[in-house]
């Protein structure tokens, strides 16, 4: 069995979300789950713990990992091993990701209920994974995992970029045997020259899609001019479809002026959706979104 599934974990309500919601994935894919624990030891606070009580927490860290790895393995009847590491989380995740040549990684963000220093931590280190993985990263926000994908949704734009959404999203609604929802938001109908540039897209990626057997619908919505982005019209139109289970979206490496793509609407795809976000990095980062 050669696909792996990384998942990164603390024993928090969020990792064993990101737990249960990969098992139809790594079932559809016969892949098997890592999940790593990374121990981040605060240079500050090293000196509090003798050697002996640092081994004693890694040793009991261990213990619970495999205990973990062992009951989900049982339960789910997918391979499932564990790594314990010790360094900074987001790039311990990222080198693990690579050494392993993971297919997807799958982590959760924080939750409602997490403090505000936790949200900053959390949110800190899924952004910087979603901007340096070389696979695809998951993110989940909501409380309850998806047991199945019904649709897509497909957040298009003008970039060339697009294409690698529109291949990716064919290989996933394949896998579940989901339909896709292309959608593009603009902030007023009334510019009828992008209008009619963004229907020209949808319609052909919409052929496109459909000439693969999937069914697939195209739909233009209009943001409310109150809002500072695109991005709460598409979730909004996707919460109001009822059957969204999966928002495809690019993301940018940190180059150039990309890096406020990234910052205000990657992010907040990722920080606003109660759907699960898969996050792309594309191979190419020349053109600027319609969303930025």
């Amino acid at each position: 069995m050669t696909n792996k599934i990384l998942i990164p974990v603390d024993f928090q309500d969020q990792a064993q979300l990101s737990l249960l919601q990969s098992y139809n994935l790594a079932r559809r894919i016969r892949a098997e789950i890592v999940l790593l624990y990374v121990h981040e030891q605060p240079g500050i606070l090293a000196g509090l713990f003798s050697h002996e009580q640092q081994n004693e927490i890694f040793s009991k860290i261990d213990q619970e990992l495999a205990e973990l790895a062992g009951k989900a393995s049982l339960i789910s009847g997918i391979p499932i091993t564990y790594r314990l590491e010790k360094g900074r989380i987001y790039s311990k995740i990222i080198e693990v990701a690579r050494e392993i040549d993971a297919g997807y990684i799958i982590m959760g963000t924080h939750g409602p209920n997490e403090s505000e220093d936790q949200e900053l931590r959390v949110g800190a280190n899924t952004s910087k994974v979603i901007r340096s993985a070389i696979c695809p990263v998951i993110t989940l926000r909501s409380k309850h995992p998806q047991s199945d994908c019904r649709n897509i949704l497909l957040p298009i734009d003008l970039t060339k970029e697009t294409q690698q959404k529109v291949t990716k999203s064919i290989e996933i609604a394949k896998l579940y045997g989901a339909g896709i929802s292309v959608v593009t938001a603009m902030w007023t109908k009334n510019d009828l020259d992008l209008t009619g540039k963004l229907k020209q897209k949808g319609d052909e990626i919409t052929k496109i899609i459909s000439a693969e057997g999937i069914a697939c619908t195209f739909d233009l919505v209009e943001s409310n001019e109150k809002e500072n982005t695109l991005v709460p019209a598409v979730l909004n139109f996707a919460t109001q479809q009822g059957d969204i289970d999966l928002i495809l979206i690019l993301t940018q490496q940190e180059i150039g002026i990309v890096e406020y793509f990234v910052g205000s609407h990657a992010q907040e795809f990722i920080r606003l959706s109660h759907i699960p976000v898969m996050s792309i990095i594309p191979k190419e980062n020349r053109n600027i979104s319609i969303f930025s």
